[in-house]
């Protein structure tokens, strides 16, 4: 147990309560709720979460894009392989910061090949995941490792893996108003972790929950388990709650902090 006081918690569920129903925008999730079918949402998700680093301004426009080659049916633009017409005038361009149209085709192969094996992500997960969302990063890292999409999936989970724990948390959790719980029946929601970004370490260290500890799998474990004293039932509505209470500590004129920075 940790030296959390009774005030911190109650402010954290306060947090929790208000930014899990108001959540802001713009926020990749909402291409992901904007997508029609549920395998459609799930592959939106996944290539949006994927691709979620950086500045919000600078990575929706990036996913709108791929949405737009989809023409709204990523599932289907991956499965059948028409992304590689889609996308084969920019070989050789960058497509994103570090990522190029290569590394954006090699994961979207990845992605094609897993599917085309196993039917969705999910299907995938399931059989080769352990019910936890520790098992589920596990197996969707070693689903790519190796395919040359290293620089949007991690190839292991030692790194905190930000972007998969956000992704879990959308597919796991039901919630009022971002998580729509495609996976809630074969994931437990109390075995999901932390999405570690930096707005989140920061308020966790201002609370004095985390001190120097790196961005780490097993800090995001640590936060986790800090969260889960909070909210024992379901950890993640933590994320909500440090998220709020970085975006209120914000002066009217300073950025709100998005919720996909690294």
């Amino acid at each position: 147990m940790s030296n959390m006081t009774r005030q911190t918690k109650e402010m954290l569920r306060r947090y929790a309560d208000k930014y899990e129903r108001t959540f802001p925008s713009p926020d990749p999730s909402e291409v992901m709720l904007a997508a029609k079918g549920d395998d459609n949402r799930e592959a939106t998700a996944f290539v949006a979460s994927c691709l979620s680093f950086g500045a919000i301004t600078q990575f929706k426009p990036k996913i709108e894009q791929l949405v737009a080659f989809a023409e709204g049916d990523m599932d289907g633009w991956i499965r059948k392989g028409l992304f590689a017409s889609s996308i084969h005038e920019y070989a050789g361009r960058k497509f994103y910061r570090f990522v190029t149209y290569a590394n954006l085709r090699a994961f979207l192969f990845a992605y094609q090949r897993l599917m085309r094996a196993h039917g969705t992500l999910g299907k995938y997960v399931r059989a080769a995941g352990d019910g936890t969302g520790l098992g589920a990063v596990k197996a969707i890292c070693a689903a790519f490792a190796g395919t040359g999409a290293g620089c949007l999936v991690p190839g292991d989970a030692t790194s905190a893996c930000k972007r998969l724990c956000m992704f879990l948390r959308w597919m796991v959790r039901r919630g009022p108003s971002v998580d729509i719980g495609l996976w809630a029946d074969f994931i437990d929601r109390k075995t999901l972790i932390m999405p570690l970004d930096t707005h989140v370490v920061a308020q966790a260290r201002g609370l004095g929950l985390l001190h120097k500890e790196s961005a780490s799998m097993s800090t995001a474990r640590k936060l986790t388990a800090l969260m889960a004293e909070v909210f024992p039932d379901d950890p993640l509505r933590g994320d909500f709650a440090l998220f709020g209470l970085g975006r209120e500590k914000s002066s009217p004129d300073a950025c709100a902090p998005d919720r996909a920075q690294v």
